[in-house]
């Protein structure tokens, strides 16, 4: 979710859903140490829990990175070992990382002797067409004894070569089995489930929903369609209160007006927003407002009152 989940996108999704685990966009740990530090790594406190998604593959340098996430405030630190597009590969990180497990364990242990909050790891089921399962369980045995306890799994493999980072997210098939044999033959590990899952029907594959796997990672379907947050929170945490559409429209404008005070376009928060009303009336011209640029270049926050006025006069429409 490079250049997705950013704090704006984080902070809105938070209040669509108060206990879900929040994660960054996957950060090279370069940018944290030689970079602008301060840009990659603040948050709100609203956020948490939140997790911090380290890209690298070199434990000091992950070290490095996990104790400054630690100290920044963060919930977790998590390594990618998933991500198969072209500029992660070039830095010999994300995907191909799991054709080195026992560089991951090192890494790992690194980053779990530089903090006292958890380290976890995200990760395909193989490598290119490679579907044999003794693959990924050897991958996540070593991994484990390094001390990592929680693995979010991808259940497609990652092609390397061939196919773009979408068609890697399309193309190669799902085998959410694989994630299934996972935790039988991992018990004391949590094996959070990825890759496909677009609604409530994804808690039926863990504990809550009857299924055998401990959770449930939501990327892009979340994204696009927000609620879909909102729909999964009422189900797994029925007495929490769920802000209505209004609240979250009114949140949003007090946040971005304190954003754009300090000097943040406001683009960079609405854009995250485009796809909170997706099939309500007005959803359309919803998104056509927080996206018109001229619009947009006299950056001032009621510009979404003015997107929630079009939705809420459709819905009374409908209503009467």
């Amino acid at each position: 979710m490079i250049d997705w989940t950013d704090r704006h996108c984080r902070y809105f999704h938070r209040l669509l859903s108060p206990h879900a685990r929040l994660y960054t966009e996957m950060i090279a740990t370069g940018a944290i140490i030689y970079g602008d530090a301060a840009r990659h790594l603040d948050f709100d406190r609203a956020e948490h829990p939140v997790a911090l998604q380290l890209g690298g593959n070199e434990p000091e340098a992950l070290a490095r990175a996990a104790r400054a996430g630690q100290d920044w405030g963060y919930d977790e630190i998590n390594l990618n070992c998933g991500c198969p597009s072209d500029r992660v590969q070039k830095g010999a990180f994300g995907a191909c990382l799991m054709s080195t497990p026992e560089l991951v364990a090192d890494c790992v242990k690194a980053m779990r002797d530089a903090v006292g909050i958890p380290v976890t790891v995200k990760h395909r089921i193989g490598l290119d067409y490679d579907d044999s399962y003794g693959f990924v369980r050897d991958f996540v045995g070593t991994v484990h004894e390094a001390g990592c306890e929680v693995f979010i799994v991808h259940a497609r493999n990652a092609v390397l070569k061939g196919l773009s980072p979408k068609e890697n997210r399309e193309i190669p098939p799902l085998r959410y089995d694989v994630a299934r044999q996972l935790k039988r033959d991992f018990p004391h590990a949590l094996i959070v489930l990825n890759g496909g899952l677009t609604g409530p029907a994804a808690l039926a594959h863990i504990g809550h929903g009857g299924g055998e796997l401990d959770g449930v990672m939501l990327g892009r379907e979340a994204y696009h369609r927000p609620r879909v947050l909102s729909e999964l929170s009422r189900l797994l945490w029925p007495h929490a209160p769920i802000p209505d559409d209004e609240a979250v429209v009114r949140a949003m404008m007090d946040y971005a007006g304190g954003q754009v005070a300090r000097g943040v376009p406001l683009r960079s928060v609405v854009r995250h927003m485009l796809g909170l009303f997706n099939t309500q009336g007005g959803a359309r011209r919803w998104r056509q407002m927080l996206s018109d640029n001229r619009l947009l270049a006299a950056n001032d926050p009621a510009l979404i009152d003015a997107a929630w006025q079009v939705v809420a006069n459709a819905a009374e429409r409908r209503a009467a």
